[in-house]
């Protein structure tokens, strides 16, 4: 059986301000659960890249194996790909973003490709504060492999053979912060006017940017029990703040009454807007973020919305001091300059 999108769309469909449509920024049709989580996610980011006026073919789309690790297909059909193999999309994501530093580039993964299989690789993009937007589809169980538990899901939660998991779970995000992430949110996949500012924030941050994002399994677990299910979800949900994303406008000032609000500007100007902070929280601290977030799991809440961002981080350009040009794109004459240069930079070690 085959999958094919219909081609006609309305001729008054509304278009950015390159002249795309939506259409322009989606993909093949799903294949995947009806209900899934994850398809709302690919909504999402074919949403923010719209609104954003991203050209697709200066995108990088990178996956490695899993439900989530699918769904690259499913937008962004102009862009380039790479699914690689399990747990290793990472290495793959260095490896492309130092050769060109000029495409954008989306890591697309899974809880068993990030936090178990992956996990060294993906600790070590946040310690080198790669240029990526790093997305985990986050659903407590292995959906290809018929729902077992993943290390992120809960302990005690039940799945849906009845079993308890004995286990810790790893906290993506509380990760994160602790090993020195510049950006970390949480979402939720129900929940579209929170991830697609976070999604458009994430995209204009200069550095690792991580969006956690509880995306309920509906054939393994969304049971009563599970505490990846949309229900439990809903009824724990705990957002840090309404988000906002504004982008930079030269011709447009804004300013913003004092109160229970801040407005967090990004390197090229745009904004992340945060309206009603939580009490207590400033996502500038990261102390302040772990604070929140180890709360908000002491209390059995799910805390959403941008948890902590640095906005003077070197990204691992800045960190390696590499030029401006692409790597990629370096001729002959730039990557051997000659027999004396080289004479001059060997006698700079003597």
């Amino acid at each position: 059986m085959t999958f094919v999108r219909p081609v006609f769309r309305h001729p008054d469909l509304p278009k950015n301000k390159l002249g795309y449509t939506r259409k322009y920024y989606e993909g093949a049709l799903s294949t995947l659960c009806a209900g899934c989580g994850h398809d709302s996610v690919s909504g999402a980011i074919i949403q923010a890249c719209f609104e954003m006026a991203i050209e697709p073919h200066k995108v990088a789309k990178l996956s490695g194996i899993g439900c989530s690790s699918k769904t690259p297909a499913y937008f962004l059909s102009n862009s380039h790909g790479f699914n690689s193999v399990h747990g290793r999309m990472p290495s793959v994501a260095t490896g492309a973003n130092l050769a060109n530093r000029d495409l954008m580039y989306i890591g697309v993964s899974g809880d068993g490709d990030s936090a178990s299989i992956g996990i060294g690789q993906f600790v070590h993009a946040i310690r080198r504060n790669l240029n990526v937007t790093y997305i985990i589809m986050n659903n407590g169980c292995y959906g290809l492999t018929k729902g077992q538990d993943s290390a992120t899901a809960d302990v005690g939660s039940i799945n849906k053979s009845g079993s308890a998991n004995m286990y810790q779970a790893i906290d993506m995000a509380g990760l994160a912060l602790e090993l020195g992430a510049s950006f970390v949110a949480r979402s939720f996949s129900g929940d579209k006017e929170q991830m697609i500012p976070l999604i458009k924030a994430a995209m204009s941050h200069p550095g690792f940017s991580l969006i956690d994002i509880v995306s309920p399994c509906v054939t393994f677990n969304n049971n009563k029990g599970s505490t990846k299910s949309y229900d439990y979800t809903r009824e724990h949900i705990e957002a840090t703040a309404a988000v906002d994303f504004v982008p930079f406008m030269p011709e447009i000032t804004t300013q913003y009454a004092e109160g229970d609000s801040i407005s967090v500007p990004l390197h090229d100007g745009s904004l992340v807007h945060l309206n009603k902070l939580a009490h207590d929280w400033d996502p500038l601290d990261r102390h302040s973020a772990m604070n929140r977030l180890y709360e908000a799991k002491s209390t059995g809440e799910i805390l959403t919305g941008l948890i902590f961002i640095d906005v003077e981080a070197p990204e691992l350009h800045g960190i390696l001091k590499t030029v401006e040009k692409p790597l990629n794109r370096l001729n002959k004459d730039e990557l051997c300059p000659g027999e004396q240069v080289l004479k001059t930079i060997n006698a700079g070690f003597r």
